[in-house]
């Protein structure tokens, strides 16, 4: 007999997957060319070729043992040193090794970060739509999710509800810019006027409020967009970053935690976080995969593709009449349903082969992600379905050529 807690989860198993899983069972029926499968953020443009030649460069030169081997929970120091001055070079901040913790990824990072600052039914704000797994970090740790909703159509916090939505129990607040599933970054102005909210209401309430921005997605941007850096505008502030996307490395499970000094109690809470690593059970990061990115921090992924297949994407389902958010940065764009019911609409685009994910599944009804991270030729291969998908659920014709 497996736990309650897993049973809800067993239950409600992740709508991402479960389109994922379908999606292949379509190409099976239908040949891979003509299904259509924009439901999983799984990055399509190549890891830099530095990263293989990295890898190869490591294992062939170093000592077995010392690539393989144990090292600090918060990961080898001279990797988090040079994550250090990375970013210290790029946003004009003041990190050492003894910020940076190493994680098993993004995930990992949250719910270490979690671990050590939750107390049971204590509150984590969440601004949606948001990337449904925060749910369950919270719920992992006893904390209670507190939404807050985001103002159509920039998709930017609505800053007086959340002002409102901050109680005694409040502990932690998680921003994610840019943001999955809407591709929306939050400007310099909405993040001071957020952190101005929390530092008054920690003094209301006597009690430290921690801010978590998530960025998996920080290097995925647009247009010259600038992705502020968050630490600069609340002291405490956790930095939960991956390099699933910066550098296309999903299934390698390599990110880190930046704790600041200016944080309350920051070396405590730096050796929780630490700790947090071993006992949830991660112990470390991978540590071949820290020792490349020890080599390879400052690189990047050529984000010219997402922006070609985002362009495409947009105007030609602009063109079909469909209500689309504009992405400032990540590989998704946000897409009203033309009928109330989002899933339904799901399972009409279904029927022309085209696989996306419904808002409902990002708290944030009426709306569908389509993940644009594909080949640019399948995105050009799809607009008819697209097209015919239209027809159905506009009533009119379309004579494009």
């Amino acid at each position: 007999m497996i736990s309650e807690k897993m049973k809800m989860l067993v239950k409600n198993n992740s709508v991402i997957r479960e389109m994922f899983e379908e999606g292949k069972k379509l190409a099976k029926t239908y040949g891979e060319e003509n299904v259509y499968d924009f439901s999983l953020g799984n990055p399509s443009v190549p890891a830099p070729k530095e990263i293989n030649e990295t890898i190869k460069k490591i294992v062939d030169s170093e000592d077995s043992c010392k690539v393989h081997g144990y090292m600090s929970n918060s990961g080898f120091e001279d990797v988090r040193g040079k994550i250090a001055g990375s970013l210290n070079k790029r946003f004009n901040t003041d990190f050492t090794s003894n910020n940076i913790i190493m994680t098993v990824g993004a995930a990992s990072g949250l719910n270490i970060v979690l671990k050590s600052i939750l107390n049971q039914d204590e509150e984590v704000i969440v601004f949606t739509p948001y990337f449904m797994e925060y749910k369950n970090y919270i719920n992992n740790y006893d904390g209670k999710v507190v939404e807050v909703k985001c103002k159509e159509p920039n998709f930017e916090p609505n800053l007086d509800e959340f002002e409102r939505k901050i109680t005694p129990k409040t502990r932690a607040v998680i921003i994610n810019t840019p943001n999955n599933p809407t591709g929306a970054i939050y400007s310099e102005e909405v993040l001071k006027s957020l952190s101005d909210i929390m530092v008054k209401k920690e003094k209301e309430f006597n009690n430290t409020i921690f801010l978590i921005s998530d960025e998996p997605y920080r290097e995925l941007v647009y247009d010259d967009t600038v992705v502020p850096y968050v630490t600069k505008f609340y002291n405490n502030t956790f930095v939960v970053y991956s390099y699933s996307k910066s550098l296309s490395l999903p299934g390698e499970r390599i990110g880190y935690v930046v704790v600041p000094d200016e944080m309350e109690d920051s070396e405590n809470v730096f050796a929780a976080v630490t700790i947090a690593n071993r006992v949830i059970g991660c112990v470390n990061a991978p540590a071949l995969m820290q020792k490349v990115i020890g080599e390879c921090v400052d690189l990047k992924v050529d984000v010219s593709e997402y922006k070609k297949n985002r362009d495409l994407l947009y105007n030609g389902l602009k063109e079909l009449n469909f209500e689309c958010v504009y992405p400032q940065g990540a590989f998704y764009l946000f897409v009203k349903s033309p009928i109330s019911d989002d899933k339904e609409f799901c399972n009409i685009a279904k029927k022309y082969n085209i696989l996306v994910v419904p808002g409902s599944a990002f708290s944030y009804p009426r709306y569908v992600r389509i993940s644009y991270c594909v080949s640019n030729d399948m995105i050009k291969r799809s607009l008819k379905a697209f097209e015919n998908l239209a027809e159905e659920v506009f009533g009119k014709k379309y004579n494009k050529t």
